[in-house]
C-alpha cells in the first residue's frame, strides 16, 4: 500500500513535455537551407590583452600552430559560461584571432565529464530586470556569432556534458568530435528553467535540423547521446573510448580526443571547410517547406500538444514555437532578436523564478547534508517483493549494492524478479547498457524464501503491506537474526516509526524509508526520523538514499509524516465538495488547470479508494475534525464495501472499460447514488476556482503547519517534497514559494473568508498569522 500513496501519475509531470511527431510533417520537412540563415554582424571587442598566466578559468596550451583551449572553471567539479569564465574567454579568443601564429583552435575541457553543463544560473538570477536578461541574452548571442564567424578554424572537442550554453558553444564552433561514451551528452533543457536557449540555440538547432526534430529537443530539454547527436548531424565525429596504458583510461581518452581535434583542425587549415550541399531530394522538401501550410501545420500540431500537456501554465514552451515561427518566416536576423526578447521576458515570470528556485532545491537535496555514517552500508536485504521491494532492489543493485530481495513464496519472489529484469531489459533496449553490464548488475541480486544471509546485512529495508502489527511483527523476526550495527528501515507511507519500533530492541536503529512508485522513475525519498532514531542511522539512510539516486528530504515522525499528510487533508476537502454537489470531472477539471498532472478525484481512483480508506481512518484518529468530519471516513469505507475501489476493480468515482480513456470515461452511476446518502448543502455556488482555492488552501495550511510543528526543517525541503512527491504544479514552485509568490497576507485573507464560510477546517496556522503581520516571506 505504501507503494501507491497518491504518486501513480507525479512521474509524468518529472519527464516534462514530450513532443509526438507528426510523420506527415517529419516527412515534408528537411533541413533548412543554410542559405536562409542570415548571420548577425560580428562586434569587435575592445578588451585589452591578457596574460595568459593569470587566468584562473582557462588553460592554454599550442600545439604546432593549434592553439588548444581548455575550459576549467575555477572551484568548481563542473564548467559554466560564468561571468568569470566568459570575461576570460572573449579577450582570449580575440588574441588568438590576431595571433598569426596561430592557425587553429580547439576548445575543449579540463574537466572529466564536463564539457560545458551550461549557463551560470546565479548569473541570471543576479540580472535586476528585464533589461539586463536582454543584455545577457545579446551578449551571449555576439560571442556565439564572434566563434561562428572566425577565419580561423575552430574544433570542439566534447567529453561529458554538453548542455545549454555549453552546446551552444559547441553548435557555433566549425566542427564537433565527441567521446562515444554514456557521460557525453547533448541537450537544451532551459525549457526545465522556465526559458529558451538564449545565445542563439535556437537558431542554429533550426539550421541543422529538421523542425520536428527541433522542436523535439528544444521544448523537452531531453539529452541525446553521442551517437544519436551523430546521426541527427549535430556532431561531425565520434572518437570511441580506448583501454588505459601508463596513464588511466580517463587521462588517456582524453589525450586520444585532443590529438584527433588537433589533427582536425590542421586539415581545415589547409582547405576551406564548406558545409555539405543538400541533395536532390533535400531541396525538393525545402521547396515543399517554403509553403506556409506546411509550416503552419507542424506548429499547430505542435501547440495542441504543448496545451494538452501543459494546459499553457508554463510560458516557455509557447514562447520557444513563436521565435522558431518568426524564424522560420522572417529569417534569422528576425530569429536572433525573437529569441533574445523571449529570453528576456521568460525570465522575467514568475513560472521561470519559480523553476530555478527547485533546481536549487533539487540540487541542495541530492547533497549529503548529515555527515558520513561510522559504517557504509554494502549489504542490504528488501522484505517483500511486491511493486515497491522489487522497485527498491532495482534502484540498489546497480549502485554496488549486494541486495538479498527476500519473500514468503517463490511465486512472489519470481514476480518481483521479473518486473527488475525487465526494468533492466529495456536499458539494453535503449542502449543504456550493454548485456555484460546487465548481467554484472542482476549478479548483484539474490532472491530467497529463507533467512539466511541477514546476518551479514548493514540495512535492511521492509516493504511489506501497509498494517502495522504485521510491520512490527517482521521488525520482532528481524531483529533476531540481523547484527547489531544493522538499520531496519521501513518503507511506510504514513504509520507512525515511532509505533513500529515500539517493541524494539534497538529502537535507535529503526527508521522510515518512504519510497514512491513507481521507484525507478519517483526521485523523492522522503526519510522519517523518530524520536528515538539515532543521528548516524539517519546518516546511513541519506547515504543509501543519495547512491541509489533519490532526491532526499528528512522529515519528523507522526501520521502521514508530511507528503501523505498534506495530500489526506487535500484529499479531504475533495470529498466534501463531492458531497456539496461538485461531480468528479468538476474536480478533475479544476485541479488539472491548477497544474496537477493528473485530477484529484482520477487520483483517487488510481491509487485505490481502499487505500486512502485505510489512511484516512487512522489519521482521522489523530487529527479529528480538523482533517474532516466522520462522513469522510465513513464515506470511503461504504465506497469499499460497495467494492468501489478504483480502477483496480473496474469502478470507482469512475467506470473503466477497456479503451476509454481520461475525460471520456463515464462517471460511476452507483458512487452518484451512494453519496447522495451523505449529501451536504453547498454554501455558496462551486465554480473552478472555488475548487481549486478550497483544495489548494488546506494543501498550504497544512504544509506551513507541517513547518510550525518542525515535521519538516526548511521551506526548501517543503518545496521539493510537494513537488517531487505529489506533483503540486511545478511552475508555481512547491507550497511555499508559491505562498510568497502570491503573498502570506493574501493567503490568510482568503483562508480566514473561507473559515468564515465553512468552519475551523480553513482556519491559518499560527506561523502563517504571524507572517502575515510581520509581512515575512519563507524565501528571503
Amino acid at each position: 500500500m505504501a507503494s501507491a500513496i497518491f504518486t501513480t501519475f507525479i512521474c509524468r509531470q518529472q519527464r516534462f513535455l514530450s513532443l509526438t511527431r507528426s510523420p506527415v510533417a517529419t516527412q515534408l520537412w528537411t533541413r533548412l537551407a543554410s542559405t536562409s540563415v542570415q548571420q548577425q554582424p560580428q562586434q569587435q571587442s575592445q578588451n585589452k590583452p591578457t596574460d595568459l598566466k593569470q587566468l584562473k578559468n582557462l588553460k592554454i596550451d599550442y600545439q604546432d600552430d593549434i592553439a588548444i583551449v581548455q575550459f576549467n572553471q575555477e572551484n568548481s567539479k563542473v564548467n559554466t559560461l560564468s561571468k568569470a569564465m566568459m570575461d576570460e574567454f572573449v579577450p582570449v579568443f580575440e588574441q588568438l584571432q590576431n595571433d598569426d601564429k596561430v592557425k587553429g583552435i580547439v576548445v575543449m575541457s579540463a574537466k572529466p565529464g564536463s564539457f560545458i553543463a551550461g549557463a551560470d544560473i546565479n548569473m541570471l538570477e543576479s540580472a535586476k530586470n528585464r533589461d539586463e536578461l536582454l543584455k545577457i541574452s545579446r551578449n551571449g548571442q555576439n560571442v556565439m556569432n564572434q566563434i561562428e564567424q572566425s577565419r580561423k578554424p575552430i574544433v570542439a572537442a566534447i567529453a561529458g556534458s554538453c548542455l545549454g550554453g555549453g552546446f551552444e558553444v559547441a553548435l557555433a564552433c566549425h566542427y564537433r568530435i565527441a567521446m562515444n561514451d554514456k557521460r557525453t551528452g547533448f541537450g537544451v533543457p532551459e525549457i526545465k528553467l522556465g526559458l529558451l536557449p538564449g545565445a542563439g540555440g535556437t537558431q542554429r538547432l533550426a539550421q541543422r535540423l529538421s523542425l520536428p526534430d527541433a522542436l523535439d529537443l528544444v521544448l523537452t530539454g531531453k539529452e541525446v547521446k553521442a551517437k544519436k547527436a551523430k546521426s541527427m548531424g549535430l556532431v561531425d565525429a565520434l572518437v570511441e573510448p580506448i583501454g588505459p596504458g601508463l596513464q588511466t583510461a580517463e587521462e588517456k581518452n582524453i589525450d586520444y580526443l585532443r590529438q584527433v581535434a588537433v589533427q582536425k583542425a590542421k586539415e581545415l587549415t589547409l582547405r576551406k571547410h564548406t558545409p555539405k550541399q543538400p541533395g536532390l531530394l533535400e531541396n525538393i522538401k525545402s521547396k515543399i517547406m517554403s509553403t506556409s501550410y506546411v509550416r503552419n501545420y507542424i506548429f499547430e500540431q505542435a501547440q495542441k500538444k504543448v496545451m494538452s500537456q501543459t494546459q499553457g501554465l508554463y510560458p516557455a514552451p509557447l514562447k520557444i514555437l513563436d521565435v522558431l515561427k518568426q524564424t522560420l518566416e522572417s529569417g534569422s536576423k528576425v530569429g536572433y532578436n525573437a529569441e533574445a526578447e523571449g529570453f528576456a521576458d521568460l525570465g522575467s515570470t514568475t513560472e521561470s523564478k519559480a523553476l530555478i528556485s527547485l533546481f536549487h532545491g533539487r540540487n541542495e537535496c541530492k547533497k549529503n547534508k548529515y555527515g558520513k555514517p561510522e559504517r557504509e552500508v554494502k549489504n542490504i536485504a528488501v522484505i517483500g517483493s511486491g511493486l515497491m521491494g522489487a522497485g527498491i532492489a532495482h534502484v540498489s543493485i546497480d549502485k554496488g549494492y549486494n541486495v538479498l530481495l527476500r519473500d514468503t513464496t517463490t511465486k512472489a519472489l519470481s514476480r518481483g524478479y521479473s518486473q527488475i529484469s525487465k526494468g533492466y531489459q529495456g536499458y539494453v533496449k535503449r542502449k543504456r547498457l550493454t548485456n555484460a553490464e546487465y548481467d554484472r548488475t542482476l549478479a548483484n541480486l539474490n532472491c530467497q524464501t529463507t533467512p539466511e544471509g541477514l546476518e551479514k546485512c548493514d540495512m535492511v529495508i521492509e516493504a511489506v503491506f501497509e498494517d502495522l502489527k504485521l510491520k512490527q511483527k517482521v521488525l520482532a523476526e528481524i531483529e533476531q537474526r540481523i547484527p547489531e550495527h544493522c538499520i531496519f528501515a521501513s518503507n511506510t507511507s504514513a504509520l507512525p516509526i515511532h509505533e513500529i519500533a515500539a517493541n524494539s530492541r534497538r529502537p535507535e536503529k529503526v527508521i522510515g524509508m518512504h519510497y514512491f512508485s513507481p521507484v525507478d522513475k519517483m526521485e523523492l525519498l522522503e526519510i522519517v526520523r523518530a524520536k528515538k532514531t539515532s543521528e548516524d542511522t539517519v546518516r546511513s539512510a541519506v547515504s543509501v538514499g543519495l547512491k541509489q539516486g533519490k532526491v532526499v528530504i528528512v522529515v519528523g515522525d507522526g501520521p502521514g509524516f508530511y507528503t501523505t499528510r498534506l495530500l489526506m487533508f487535500a484529499g479531504s476537502e475533495v470529498f466534501r465538495l463531492l458531497q456539496e454537489g461538485a461531480t468528479p470531472k468538476d474536480i478533475d477539471k479544476a485541479t488539472k488547470k491548477f497544474g496537477f498532472p493528473v485530477g484529484s478525484a482520477t487520483l483517487f481512483d488510481e491509487v485505490g479508494v481502499d487505500v486512502a480508506a485505510h489512511i484516512a481512518r487512522d489519521m482521522h484518529t489523530t487529527f479529528g475534525d480538523r482533517l474532516a468530519d466522520k462522513s469522510m471516513p465513513d464515506l470511503l469505507q461504504d465506497l469499499v464495501s460497495n467494492n468501489l475501489l478504483g480502477r483496480k476493480s473496474g469502478q470507482g468515482l469512475y467506470i473503466y472499460q477497456a479503451g476509454v480513456k481520461g475525460g471520456n470515461r463515464e462517471i460511476n452511476p452507483k458512487f452518484t447514488e451512494l453519496i447522495k446518502n451523505y449529501s451536504l448543502e453547498p454554501k455558496e455556488e462551486i465554480t473552478m476556482e472555488n475548487i481549486q482555492w478550497r483544495t489548494g488552501l488546506r494543501f498550504l495550511n497544512e504544509a506551513a503547519r507541517c513547518l510550525e510543528e518542525k515535521i519538516i526543517t526548511s521551506p526548501t525541503d517543503g518545496d521539493i517534497g510537494a513537488v517531487f512527491g505529489l506533483g503540486f504544479p511545478p511552475m508555481k514552485g512547491g507550497p511555499f514559494r508559491f505562498m510568497d509568490t502570491y503573498g502570506v497576507s493574501k493567503v490568510v485573507d482568503l483562508m480566514n473568508n473561507y473559515r468564515s464560510k465553512y468552519g475551523d477546517r480553513f482556519a491559518p496556522t499560527q506561523l502563517l498569522v504571524d507572517m502575515a503581520k510581520e509581512n515575512k516571506k519563507f524565501y528571503s
